[in-house]
């Protein structure tokens, strides 16, 4: 099963004098934290509303020059058991680039494979199917000889 994971996370902006700042600062402080090794995680604002009224607010909280920003991050979590087991894995692997920086899982869907199957059945079904095509995708039974240059052809250059 795969799962699509957003993880709501609080993160601090200091030395700003408007939200919008607040939440550009918040995005590349966090872009530059996960990336590169996690570079597949989407960063957006977050969504917070007035617990009295229900009020759309600002993701950023400004206060003295400082924010708390409200930011969502999203990623996909493959061959998870459950829900809870995917949660574990996004917050553990965003956590550990993300020191300090509370997280909160608000939303775990299960995404469907793209061809409706269970996905340990069809892993092997392409591999099979590459494995019988490739005597007839050989570059030796073309009649203008190599394409693609040999490994260690690119090697020496």
């Amino acid at each position: 099963m795969n799962c699509r994971v957003v993880v709501e996370a609080a993160v601090p902006v200091y030395d700003v004098e408007t939200a919008d700042e607040a939440v550009r600062i918040a995005i590349s402080k966090t872009g530059e934290m996960l990336n590169p090794d996690l570079n597949y995680v989407e960063i957006n604002m977050g969504e917070r509303q007035c617990p009295h009224c229900g009020e759309e607010l600002d993701p950023a909280f400004l206060a003295a020059d400082e924010s708390l920003v409200a930011l969502e991050l999203e990623m996909t979590v493959f061959n998870v058991e459950r829900d809870e087991h995917a949660a574990r894995i996004a917050r553990k692997e965003i956590g550990q680039r993300l020191e300090n920086i509370p997280l909160e899982v608000l939303e775990i869907e299960e995404i469907e494979d793209e061809d409706g199957g269970d996905s340990d059945e069809t892993d092997d079904e392409p591999v099979e199917e590459a494995a019988d095509s490739e005597p007839v995708a050989e570059p030796t039974d073309r009649e203008d000889g190599d394409v693609l240059p040999e490994f260690e052809e690119l090697i020496d250059e």
